[in-house]
């Protein structure tokens, strides 16, 4: 049996609200997997019959290790690859999965979205409304993105949630290499099929999940925004601005092809739902939906229920991707409330659109 000493990670979510998530080191033996979180160590003890599929995806000199710990899914991830082969031996022998995503890969399965994951339990609001988590400094002024000012009473900002897996943080800016997340149950490539096949690309041409996936200079995501009434309800957009005008026009001619909508928010669902059961998952009844706005400029988008093991609810998730100039902006907004919620949704697309006008015209 492999044994783990391995200091330097950081992990997502913590395993308590507020609780610490870096640094982390994480011991390994016969018995299970023990995280020492926090400056003065806090250890969470974990047998290896409550954790379940185990995976590793390594992508340049960074790793992601990632699994199903008592109902949940917890990612640890690290920048260096001093204990690479002692995380793979033990992912191993747990039949777990181990992997390597280029970095074209790693862009293409985020360049248009955000990918989400959490265990409800069958109860979101145990997950919900833990705090503000504001943006600051100068990731506020980056990407045309959506702040608590722009949405109605009743919606707070929370660190945590149904979203929360979305990664980075809220504020977190990389100008040299997109910090979309990898979910490591998200590298589906029969998902990624079904997506080109439904907007009728080919996988070396295709810029969202294919071969012509291409990198942003900025990536920033907004806090997580949550409202209890008159549902359990959240939204978070992710904000990329990209080099030339000429590289957005090229996504946005992929991106308006017949279906884009329906065929986007299918592939997501699927993702979604793959990781939260551990299995393939490929969600069905997607339809297109582009809000319409008083704003000028371009957006498409998608709906798609969702299904999830322990919510009756019929929640489904509402994709929208804004465009133009430098900027790409992805709405991902989750309800039980639809099709109540289409004006607030048009309202906030109409808010970016016009966001992404005025960056445009300023520069």
């Amino acid at each position: 049996m492999t044994t783990l000493h391995s200091v330097g990670w950081r992990v997502h979510p913590s395993f308590v609200p507020h609780g610490p998530v870096a640094p982390v080191t994480l011991l390994a033996d016969d018995e299970g997997l023990t995280q020492l979180a926090g400056v003065y160590p806090v250890a969470w003890r974990t047998p290896w019959s409550e954790i379940a599929n185990l995976a590793l995806v390594r992508r340049g000199s960074r790793m992601v290790l990632a699994a199903t710990v008592d109902g949940r899914r917890v990612e640890w991830r690290r920048r260096g690859l001093e204990d690479y082969e002692a995380v793979r031996a033990l992912v191993e022998e747990r039949g777990g999965s181990v992997s390597r995503v280029s970095r074209r890969r790693w862009v293409a399965l985020g360049v248009v979205g955000a990918v989400m994951v959490a265990s409800l339990g069958g109860v979101l609001g145990a997950l919900l409304h833990h705090g503000p988590g504001p943006l600051s400094g100068p990731t506020a002024s980056a990407g045309a993105q959506l702040t608590g000012r722009d949405l109605p009473p009743g919606w707070s900002a929370t660190p945590t949630g149904l979203l929360s897996f979305l990664d980075p943080p809220a504020g977190a800016v990389d100008p040299v290499t997109t910090t979309t997340p990898l979910s490591v149950d998200l590298v589906t490539p029969r998902v990624v099929a079904r997506f080109q096949s439904c907007l009728g690309v080919s996988a070396s041409a295709d810029r969202v999940f294919g071969g012509a996936a291409q990198l942003p200079e900025v990536q920033v995501t907004s806090p997580i925004y949550h409202r209890v009434r008159p549902a359990e309800t959240e939204l978070v957009t992710v904000a990329q601005v990209y080099a030339t005008t000429t590289m957005v026009r090229r996504d946005v001619a992929e991106m308006s092809r017949p279906h884009f909508g329906a065929c986007f928010a299918a592939a997501s669902a699927s993702l979604l739902e793959s990781t939260f059961t551990g299995q393939l998952t490929l969600a069905r009844g997607a339809s297109s939906f582009t809000p319409r706005t008083f704003a000028r400029g371009w957006a498409r988008g998608g709906v798609v229920p969702l299904h999830l093991p322990g919510v009756t609810r019929p929640y489904v998730l509402v994709v929208v991707v804004v465009a133009g100039g430098h900027d790409e902006t992805t709405l991902n907004f989750v309800t039980p409330t639809w099709p109540a919620d289409r004006s607030l949704v048009a309202g906030l697309v109409g808010t970016l659109k016009a966001r992404i006008g005025g960056r445009d015209a300023a520069a």
